[in-house]
C-alpha cells in the first residue's frame, strides 16, 4: 500500500471516529426530557439575601410561611418545558434530566423580576391615588401602572413602580415529580396556570359538517365559486362549566387566550365549554315567569304574605288617576 493510500484509510478512520463521536454526543443530547414534554415540577423559590419564599408548590412550605390563607392548592405543577412556564434558566437545568431528578439553581435578578431602576419611582399627584390607600406600603394603579407608595406629603406622592422583586436573585429548588403523558391532564394542567378551579373535561373526536368554497375551472371565466357540504372530524377538548367558572373574571377577560393554548400545545381544533342546568326549582315558582298562577293562588299568596288586598287596589287606583 502506497503512503497516499496509508493517508487516505487513516483519514477514513478519523473522519468515522468522529461521526461517531458526534453521533453519541446527539443521542446524550436527546436522552432525557426534551422541550415539548409536559412535566409535573415542585418547587420552591426564595429570594438569595432575605430567603423570603417567592412562590411554592409545598404544602409544608406554605403552612410555615403563612400562605394556606390564599386559598389555593399548594400541589406539583404541570408545565411545559420549552413553553416559557418556568424561568429560561430552571429549563435548561431540566432538558436532558429524568423523572425523580431533583436540583437547584439561581436565577439572577435581571432574567427573574428585572434589575431595580431608580428612574421608577416617580413623584406623582396625591389625586391619582383614592383617597384609602394614601399611605405607606399601599399597592397602587396610577397611569396604567401598578406600584407601592413609598411617602406622601401634602399633595405630592413618592410611588415605587418597579417590581416588589426587582434587584432580587431566586434560588429555585426543584423536583421532578413525573412526566404527563394523559392529554386530559395536560389540559387541566394547563387551564390551572391561569385559574384555580376544579373542572370536569374530556377530549372527543366529532364528526362535523363544513361548507367550503369550491373554485371553478381556470378555462370556465363566467362562472361563480360554489360551496359544498362536508364531513370533518375535528379533536375537540370538552369543558363542563360551573357557576364559580363563570364568574371568574381572568376566565371571562381570557378564555380565549386560555384556550387557543390549549390547543396549540395539545394540537386540539377546538374547545366547547358547555353548560348544564339542572331542574328542581322552587316549588310554585315557575307559574311566575309564564302566567301559570290563577286569581286564586293570587289571594292565596297576598294572605300568606300577610298583605291588604284593598290597599294594594286603592294605591294601583291612585297611580292611574294621576296618570
Amino acid at each position: 500500500m502506497s503512503e497516499e493510500q496509508e493517508a487516505e484509510v487513516a483519514d477514513d478512520a478519523e473522519n468515522e471516529e468522529v461521526d461517531a463521536e458526534a453521533d453519541e454526543t446527539q443521542e446524550e443530547a436527546t436522552d432525557g426530557l426534551q422541550d415539548g414534554d409536559f412535566v409535573r415540577l415542585d418547587y420552591t423559590a426564595r429570594t438569595v439575601e432575605d430567603g423570603d419564599v417567592v412562590d411554592t408548590t409545598d404544602p409544608e412550605v406554605a403552612e410555615e410561611e403563612g400562605l394556606e390563607d390564599e386559598g389555593r392548592d399548594f400541589e406539583p405543577r404541570v408545565i411545559v418545558l420549552g413553553a416559557g412556564h418556568i424561568f429560561e434558566s430552571v429549563e435548561d437545568d431540566i432538558v436532558g434530566q429524568e423523572v425523580g431528578h431533583s436540583g437547584s439553581t439561581t436565577i439572577p435578578a435581571e432574567e427573574a423580576f428585572g434589575e431595580y431602576d431608580s428612574d421608577e419611582v416617580k413623584t406623582v399627584s396625591a389625586d391619582k391615588i383614592p383617597e384609602d390607600e394614601r399611605y405607606p406600603g399601599a399597592h397602587v394603579n396610577v397611569d396604567g401602572q401598578h406600584g407601592h407608595v413609598e411617602t406622601i406629603i401634602g399633595g405630592r406622592a413618592r410611588v415605587d413602580f418597579n417590581h416588589p422583586l426587582a434587584g432580587e436573585d431566586i434560588e429555585y429548588d426543584y423536583e421532578i415529580v413525573g412526566e404527563v403523558d394523559d392529554r386530559v391532564e395536560q389540559a387541566q394542567g394547563l387551564i390551572s396556570m391561569y385559574i384555580d378551579a376544579d373542572l370536569d373535561m374530556w377530549i372527543e373526536t366529532d364528526e362535523v359538517e363544513e361548507e367550503t368554497v369550491v373554485e371553478p375551472e381556470e378555462d370556465d371565466e363566467d362562472a361563480e365559486p360554489e360551496t359544498e357540504v362536508e364531513t370533518v372530524e375535528k379533536e375537540t377538548l370538552y369543558i363542563e362549566s360551573t357557576p364559580q367558572l363563570a364568574m371568574n373574571q381572568q376566565w371571562m377577560f381570557q378564555k380565549q387566550q386560555i384556550a387557543q393554548n390549549v390547543m396549540d400545545e395539545l394540537d386540539l381544533d377546538r374547545v366547547i365549554i358547555q353548560e348544564t342546568i339542572e331542574g328542581g326549582g322552587m316549588p310554585g315558582m315557575g307559574g311566575m315567569m309564564g302566567g301559570g298562577m290563577g286569581g286564586a293562588d293570587i289571594e292565596e299568596a297576598l294572605e300568606d304574605a300577610d298583605v291588604d288586598e284593598d290597599e294594594i287596589l286603592d294605591e294601583l287606583e291612585g297611580e292611574e288617576t294621576e296618570e
